[in-house]
């Protein structure tokens, strides 16, 4: 089942391709939308008025407030040394720890950005597409490049348009 029961959805979430999405244990706040193809692991949590684009990875550890956008195959990371075993044998999910990501309020994220766990996401900021985020991003700041760096400030940009 692609969307598991155990998943909390306020009210009038969309799920464009409910058959082409992988959510369990997650929670999705009101009126968010949800692309095709994209997973959301147990005890992420997802705000209202966001948009979540197709290919996207949402691990488990991830807080994505209010009105975020999520561009399309942007991956979230939750452990900085993955290992497929411990000692010759599967890791379990007690053999490693959860490192936690916050991205906050109104912020966006370009397409093929990969957002490292133990970040914080400012409110308003604005990860460029392909970017690969390592360390804080102030709020409303622009970031870019690999790893990302700040460009800009968005209210700055915002006064050109």
């Amino acid at each position: 089942m692609p969307v598991t029961p155990d998943v909390v959805l306020g009210c009038d979430v969309k799920i464009f391709q409910p058959d082409l999405v992988n959510l369990y244990g997650c929670r999705i706040g009101a009126e968010t939308k949800i692309g095709a193809f994209v997973e959301i692991q147990k005890g992420a949590v997802v705000g209202a008025r966001c948009k979540i684009s197709s290919h996207s990875f949402i691990c488990e550890g991830v807080l994505i407030e209010d009105e975020v956008f999520v561009g399309h195959g942007v991956m979230f990371i939750n452990d900085r040394y993955p290992r497929a075993t411990l000692d010759g044998h599967l890791q379990q999910d007690s053999d490693w720890e959860v490192i936690p990501t916050r991205v906050e309020r109104g912020a966006t994220i370009g397409s093929g950005a990969t957002i490292i766990c133990d970040v914080t996401i400012g409110a308003h900021a604005l990860i460029g597409a392909g970017a690969v985020v390592t360390h804080d991003v102030p709020p409303y700041a622009i970031v870019t490049g690999v790893p990302a760096r700040v460009r800009g400030d968005v209210r700055q940009r915002e006064e050109r348009v």
